[in-house]
């Protein structure tokens, strides 16, 4: 909680590396680990299903499962908040939430726009969260960081290396409390970057983080299948170097997000 040391420095300075902050995966029964492996693949493919239908389709496929606990699942995947319906997406009562900015508005340059969200990763023998701060000019990956649990520590990590790189005029992120909270959005204010906040159970209004982890998962984590965090994390290093400098992008007219970001100058 150093006000002007970044997380990155007070973890150099006391030398911890981020593997041994986050040195295990979270844990789950082999039947849960499978249960959530498959919400994730299905969620990729509908965001909107809720808990009701998830559970549809898992005993549609003879899982034989009842609402109660897929909800706890996607809960622990932090994908509840993504569907509408009744009593979800809890925002913390005392944080403030901001008005989404991005209707109709042109991104027309690199750090015009920035974009944050947290996913689920599974691995062979448990799970960990990723988030990532994204360009939505280039697409490019500005900063990313794993986390074995969704305390919002992991996410102010990724934001203070993403800060020391550029700074953006707009940063977007959903409701979620670790984006809501005072450190976060204290980060972002002290810089004068505009704060906007998806529309509650949208998910689509994050779009372009959205499309990057269907095919971070589809390219790489699924075929890898990592069993342990140091690998995941330096699987990610390279496949994170390999989507933002290598990776033609067809929307960026087949150019790569590094291209892009990097050529048309930093704002």
């Amino acid at each position: 909680m150093h006000p002007e040391l970044s997380i990155r420095r007070q973890r150099e300075l006391i030398g911890l590396c981020r593997s041994s902050l986050y040195y295990q995966p979270a844990q789950e029964s082999e039947d849960n680990l499978m249960l959530m492996r498959l919400i994730d693949e299905q969620y990729l493919r509908t965001p909107f299903y809720g808990s009701r239908r998830m559970t549809v389709y898992l005993n549609d496929l003879d899982y034989g499962v009842n609402r109660k606990r897929i909800q706890r699942l996607m809960r622990k995947m932090g994908l509840e908040g993504l569907a509408p319906g009744p009593n979800t997406s809890r925002k913390h009562p005392r944080h403030k939430i901001y008005p989404y900015l991005l209707n109709n508005l042109e991104v027309a340059y690199p750090n015009h726009v920035w974009s944050v969200d947290i996913t689920y990763i599974p691995m062979r023998l448990g799970f960990m969260y990723l988030v990532a701060i994204l360009d939505w000019y280039s697409r490019y990956v500005v900063a990313w960081a794993l986390s074995n649990s969704l305390e919002t520590l992991f996410c102010l990590e990724s934001l203070d290396e993403a800060l020391n790189r550029a700074r953006p005029e707009i940063f977007n992120s959903d409701q979620g409390v670790q984006f809501t909270s005072d450190a976060f959005t204290g980060k972002l204010k002290a810089q004068d970057i505009q704060i906007s906040m998806d529309g509650r159970g949208r998910a689509f209004d994050n779009i372009f983080v959205e499309r990057l982890w269907r095919t971070v998962k589809y390219e790489d984590i699924y075929l890898k299948d990592y069993t342990t965090v140091i690998e995941l994390e330096q699987g990610l290093k390279r496949y994170f170097r390999f989507y933002n400098e290598e990776r033609p992008h067809q929307a960026l007219s087949y150019r790569t997000p590094a291209a892009v970001y990097l050529d048309q100058g930093r704002k």
